[in-house]
């Protein structure tokens, strides 16, 4: 198992060159909110902008777009309620706040069925596929999932320890070929041939809100060119040390995933 530290994540990290613009840093699609989940969604793409993503699109309900408008201008925004094509987008993070219901559940699947790059799934995302394993089959390889230990264990059973998981991650991201990136105080990551163990983070992230800011900065770092296990481990060394660095100025009962985030710059700074 490989430990995720500066020297790790600094072989991966690439170096922002001065002669581009946002083109070459990809296009991210988030498929996130639903009515009283809005947080979720600005979370999520706050964090994916803060990653450098080129240009980031929100996929959220109608009804909701004055509390992107309000909160983050910087982000597009297309309507769930519309058909759209995701072609011209270089990669998807789906999940924080969307609901479970069908219509959410039907966006999954339009997504799967019409989508063959790599993408991040995650939270309600996760919930749906457990409902319906044979939606399994349609994620397309390399995609990353992101579950805590309760939501692993909806996904692939019930488990005593955090060991047990680990090695059911490996087997289950053989099988399906996927990475998976069981959230945890050292979180583990695992396609199932390579294993990493993250160094960094706190238990101020044990709050609402910092899964969601992970899928952003995931997602980002696929949309940027990154191979998606590098995008899933330098997402999650990031989130924990923008975590770190965040208690120079809060307490980890205090901080909110907002500081971590606007931190998300000093922690590349760090790197």
């Amino acid at each position: 198992m490989t430990t995720l530290d500066l020297h790790t994540i600094r072989a991966i990290a690439k170096k922002r060159n001065s002669d581009t613009h946002k083109g070459h840093y990809g296009h991210a699609l988030l498929i996130a909110g639903s009515k009283s989940k809005m947080g979720a969604a600005i979370i999520a793409a706050k964090a994916c902008l803060r990653s450098g993503a080129g240009l980031v699109t929100l996929n959220i309900p109608k009804k909701e777009r004055q509390a992107v408008f309000a909160a983050i201008p910087e982000a597009m925004i297309i309507f769930r309620e519309e058909d759209h094509s995701f072609e011209k987008y270089t990669t998807c993070g789906i999940g924080p706040g969307l609901g479970t219901d069908k219509s959410a559940e039907r966006i999954l699947v339009t997504l799967l069925e019409n989508t063959k790059l790599p993408m991040v799934l995650d939270a309600d995302a996760m919930t749906i596929l457990a409902n319906n394993s044979k939606l399994f089959s349609k994620i397309p390889p390399n995609s990353i999932l992101t579950p805590h230990e309760k939501e692993f264990d909806r996904m692939f059973g019930q488990h005593a320890h955090n060991s047990d998981r680990q090695q059911k991650a490996i087997q289950k991201a053989t099988e399906l070929n996927l990475i998976i990136v069981l959230k945890s105080s050292q979180t583990f990551i695992t396609n199932g041939q390579q294993h990493f163990q993250n160094t960094t983070g706190n238990s101020g992230l044990a709050k609402g809100g910092s899964g969601d800011a992970l899928t952003g900065m995931i997602t980002s770092f696929l949309a940027q060119g990154y191979e998606p296990l590098q995008a899933a481990c330098l997402g999650v060394f990031l989130h924990g040390l923008a975590a770190d660095i965040t208690l120079e100025t809060q307490s980890e009962e205090s901080m909110l995933i907002s500081d971590v985030i606007e931190n998300i710059g000093k922690a590349f700074r760090k790197i």
